[in-house]
């Protein structure tokens, strides 16, 4: 891709499947990736499988869900590299369940990671990418967003949240040159999709279920994503601004 040697990536959820793979595909991209995720273990073991990319990795624990710890953590990403490129908000959390069955607890803790935690980081990035009058941001969502998805209710309005989100605020921030597009993975195959097909009978039932209606007949794998989020961070993108993208092997194809 053009344009991506050299360049700052934030990249939030970094210690997941797709995060790990976000982090790989910017690296060899020659790109300065900022890591962050909660899981601080799952952090340390991701330079290991970077190879002789590794130097172009460092890594933050961060709670995205906390404004303050986001602002600073930000703040300091800056301070070391003198500038942000490019946001990839990744991080996303969820269980699978009916939405009769869930609680108020349960949603504050779905919309805060997967909703408010995002708009924590374009609060802290984008004053940084205005006064620059240069910046990407890619925001992963999921077809849940646009679709919807049996079992994960609070997830898809925190999804299509953030779609509509993303295209306010790219018409808002255009001006300053800077760029926000979404990309929305369907069916993954993630802890959190194994988690909603689970075992035995039923899960397999799902399984088979989604094989048979996707028409490229397999799921989606962490390395599916990183291509187009690459390309929508590189200087190729320069004049896509508040689109979104399926990556879901055919599974919805929107005009």
């Amino acid at each position: 891709m053009r344009g991506l040697q050299g360049k700052v990536v934030l990249i939030t959820g970094a210690g997941g499947g797709i995060g790990r793979a976000l982090c790989r595909r910017f690296c060899e991209e020659g790109s300065q990736v900022v890591a962050m995720d909660l899981n601080e273990e799952a952090l340390k073991s991701l330079p290991g499988e970077l190879g002789a990319s590794a130097d172009k990795l460092s890594c933050l624990t961060l709670d995205i869900t906390d404004h303050a710890a986001v602002m600073r953590s930000v703040a300091l990403a800056h301070q070391q590299h003198g500038r942000i490129d490019v946001l990839v908000n990744n991080a996303g959390w969820d269980v699978p369940m009916q939405f009769l069955e869930s609680d108020p607890e349960f949603w504050q803790k779905v919309i805060a990671i997967n909703l408010t935690g995002p708009l924590n980081l374009h609060h802290a990035v984008l004053p940084f990418m205005v006064a620059a009058k240069a910046g990407k941001v890619v925001n992963i969502a999921s077809d849940a967003g646009r679709v919807g998805s049996s079992g994960e209710s609070v997830y898809s309005a925190c999804k299509g949240g953030m779609i509509a989100f993303s295209k306010t605020v790219a018409r808002e921030v255009a001006r300053s040159n800077v760029r926000i597009n979404v990309v929305c993975p369907g069916p993954t195959d993630t802890p959190l999709l194994r988690s909603f097909i689970g075992e035995g009978e039923y899960g397999k039932k799902i399984y088979d279920g989604l094989l048979r209606s996707i028409p490229l007949k397999r799921l989606g794998q962490p390395d599916d994503i990183p291509g187009i989020v690459a390309f929508l961070a590189s200087d190729d993108a320069d004049f896509i601004t508040g689109q979104v993208i399926s990556v879901s092997g055919g599974l919805t194809m929107h005009g």
